[in-house]
This record gives structure tokens, C-alpha cells and sequence, in this order.
């Protein structure tokens, strides 16, 4: 397996985080296998979107700094 890159490893723990931040609220009669999986792939996906959103606002804010 390659190693991951940083970015790739902050997305990881985000959405590691982002998953039991969520489980965790569940009442434990809705803690399902099920459940578990949908919550892992858009805890996941949710953490890419964010990071992607930060990184274009960041950048298109240090552009029009530069352009300054």
C-alpha cells in the first residue's frame, strides 16, 4: 500500500473524527451496521468538501491579497 500524502492523512483523521462525533449522537437502538456505513462514507465525503472549500477560499483570498 503507498504511503499517504499529509492532506490525505488530515482528510483520514477528519473523517474518522467527523464519523464518531456523529455515531456517538445516535441513540443506541439506531446504532446500526447500516447506519455505521452511511455515516463513514459521508463523513468522509463531508471532510473532503470542507478541506476542498477551505483550500479555494484560502487561495482565492491570498490571490486578491497578491493582486493588491
Amino acid at each position: 500500500m503507498a504511503d499517504m500524502t499529509v492532506l490525505e492523512g488530515i482528510v483520514k483523521d477528519i473523517g474518522v473524527e467527523l464519523y464518531q462525533k456523529w455515531y456517538n449522537a445516535l441513540a443506541i437502538e439506531e446504532r446500526t451496521e447500516e447506519i455505521s456505513a452511511a455515516l463513514g462514507h459521508n463523513a468522509n465525503e463531508t471532510a473532503i468538501w470542507v478541506i476542498q472549500t477551505f483550500m479555494n477560499k484560502f487561495n482565492a483570498a491570498a490571490d486578491q491579497l497578491k493582486d493588491s
